[in-house]
């Protein structure tokens, strides 16, 4: 077959060239769309971002780094593709591995979490459950494959330099357009009593005591898009630090919990659903929600935004 396939001035040839440079194109739009996708909207980033710590990283900040260059990967490797920059020798094989490593944390996500939720392959702009993005990630391998004996382009000269200087801009562009906060702003300190007891008339009641010793404690809408981010990124640090003990206090109708849940794979964190209104409000305050407060034995001590949680500055304030 390769022997045909390689004949000139043959129809296989000409169909073989048009349909490679048809793949090829087609490939790298996937990669350079899936890595604008995740860094030109915040929210989709963010997501992206915390998943490193899902996979155990331990900062927020290492985790933005660690997001950062994934997205310029991708956006080298689409690059690469356009400008067939030793194509057989480094940019097939590396995305087929980059391809088996997503394969890999998909699995890791099925198992852990079921086939619920947006995988963030494609940030928001796709939504895309772990069972449909790892099909399309296999797919992606066959037409690598297939690229590799349809379309072996040789290597030509000073493609050194050109190599350079788009990886180069690959790899920089994401720090550039999404600069990189190592300062994350500490809680804000706060000082005052909470009153619990209400959570404690309420049936079921939380099967652990929140009223003495220190807890993250956070009131949360199941319908607010920032409830979501917050629970997302609070079920990250819980997997990483069980020892920092978390609850949540969700407001808000039945029909939306399992949404909830989907979105933020926060069933590992000790949670009631509240329907008590004026009591939810009053224990939440007048700041809206998310409200998540650091509290020790019933005195809050500081309150955070979710950009505000840092798993290493919660360790800090549990230990001592």
């Amino acid at each position: 077959m390769a022997g045909i396939l390689q004949q000139k001035n043959t129809p296989v040839f000409y169909f073989q060239r048009i349909f490679g440079v048809i793949l090829l194109l087609a490939m790298a739009g996937v990669f350079i769309f899936s890595a604008a996708s995740k860094l030109y909207d915040p929210n989709a980033f963010d997501s992206f971002r915390w998943a490193f710590l899902d996979l155990g990283v331990s900062s927020i900040t290492t985790a933005g780094v660690i997001a950062r260059l994934f997205i310029g990967f991708e956006f080298t490797l689409g690059l690469f593709l356009l400008a067939h920059i030793f194509l057989k020798a480094f940019t097939y094989p590396a995305i087929i591995g980059l391809l088996v490593f997503f394969i890999l944390y998909l699995i890791l996500l099925l198992i852990k979490q079921g086939n619920n939720g947006n995988c963030g392959c494609f940030g928001n702009k796709i939504s895309m459950k772990p069972l449909a993005a790892i099909f399309k990630n296999v797919i992606m391998i066959a037409g690598i494959i297939a690229l590799m004996y349809l379309y072996p382009i040789k290597p030509y000269k000073n493609q050194e330099w050109l190599a350079l200087i788009i990886g180069m801009t690959g790899i920089v562009a994401p720090f550039v357009l999404a600069p990189l906060r190592t300062d994350i702003t500490p809680p804000t300190p706060v000082n005052r009593l909470i009153d619990l007891t209400p959570l404690y008339k309420y049936n079921p009641p939380p099967t652990i005591e929140l009223r003495n010793g220190k807890h993250i404690i956070a009131f949360m809408s199941l319908t607010c898009p920032h409830c979501k981010k917050a629970a997302y990124l609070l079920q990250s640090i819980r997997k990483a630090h069980p020892d920092i003990s978390m609850y949540l206090v969700l407001a808000g109708n039945d029909n939306f919990i399992k949404t909830f849940f989907d979105e933020t794979h926060a069933g590992n964190i000790p949670h009631m659903i509240f329907h008590n209104a004026p009591d939810f409000l009053k224990m939440a305050g007048g700041n809206g929600v998310p409200a998540i407060y650091w509290i020790n034995n019933s005195n809050i001590e500081f309150q955070s935004t979710y950009y505000q949680i840092d798993p290493e500055n919660m360790e800090l304030w549990i230990k001592h």
